[in-house]
């Protein structure tokens, strides 16, 4: 453009929020999310012009908001829109917005800024998924000039998920024409080679940098390789990773089946976990 059954999936099996509306914040004004509305001439609406960011809130509040308001200028400045990004307006609309959601929200917030500056916040319920997933492979060619910028232009990675789902896969694996692995479409990949080298692909293989790859990069040695769909199907175990997934075990890539989550998978799961709580906990 995401262990033991209580850590190696932790988000599709996290506690759902609590019963009620979930609410979102536009240009500061709150409302349940149904009764928000934008204006249909919005090109971040027509055109999908416009960034995003997705962060993961737990008991303790917001995970990474700052590395993901960081991205965030990042993506603003590099659609060159024309303006920078709203951030202090943003962080008090988040504050906002969680205070009155209630203490006991767990689930994730959605940040949207528009070409036309307009600012959305909003709550949302955790995506389900199985305890294990099954990748299969979609052919995907990156659009270099979107390099390193979270558009909201995201319907090319809805519709490889949802060929992968049309062949009875759970989400797609997506692979240039050329058959190099890069990334699924809302999830960064890692592979534990016959060498036994935890690995993932490049940044230069043109996929998003990931605040959880990030995260892992600098917790386990990992190893930043080029893949083809043969490495990929010759691993010793997979998974991958994303702010809601956090890290999740991969149960088959086409016809290659991995029988159970692999003893690398559990450790970064455990890994990823203890850092996300540390920081949380403001250690």
């Amino acid at each position: 453009m995401s262990t033991d059954s209580a850590s190696q999936t932790a988000a599709p099996h996290a506690a759902p929020a609590p019963a009620g509306p979930e609410l979102a914040c536009l240009d500061g004004v709150i409302a349940p999310s149904s009764e928000t509305k934008i204006d249909v001439t919005d090109e971040g609406f027509l055109r999908g012009d416009g960034v995003f960011e997705l962060v993961r809130v737990y008991p303790q509040g917001p995970f990474a908001l700052g590395e993901h308001l960081d991205r965030m200028e990042l993506s603003l400045a590099g659609a060159h829109l024309g303006f920078e990004l709203p951030r202090a307006e943003l962080e008090r609309e988040v504050a906002q917005l969680l205070e009155q959601r209630g203490a006991a929200f767990v689930g994730a917030l959605r940040l949207v800024v528009t070409i036309r500056g307009r600012r959305l916040v909003m709550t949302e319920q955790l995506p389900s998924a199985p305890e294990r997933i099954r990748l299969g492979f979609v052919t995907y060619a990156p659009t270099r000039v979107l390099d390193g910028v979270k558009t909201l232009s995201y319907g090319a990675n809805m519709l490889a998920g949802r060929l992968a789902r049309e062949r009875g896969f759970d989400e797609a694996l997506l692979v240039t024409p050329h058959g190099r692995v890069l990334e699924a479409p809302t999830s960064s990949i890692f592979w534990v080679g016959p060498d036994g080298a935890l690995c993932t692909p490049p940044l230069d293989e043109h996929i998003l940098a990931s605040i959880t790859r990030d995260a892992l990069l600098s917790l386990l040695e990992v190893d930043e390789r080029a893949c083809t769909k043969d490495d990929i199907l010759a691993a010793e175990e997979a998974f991958i990773v994303s702010t809601t997934r956090e890290v999740h075990s991969v149960a088959a890539i086409e016809e290659r089946e991995f029988a159970e989550a692999g003893p690398r998978t559990t450790s970064a799961a455990a890994a990823l976990r203890e850092h996300i709580e540390g920081i949380l906990a403001g250690g």
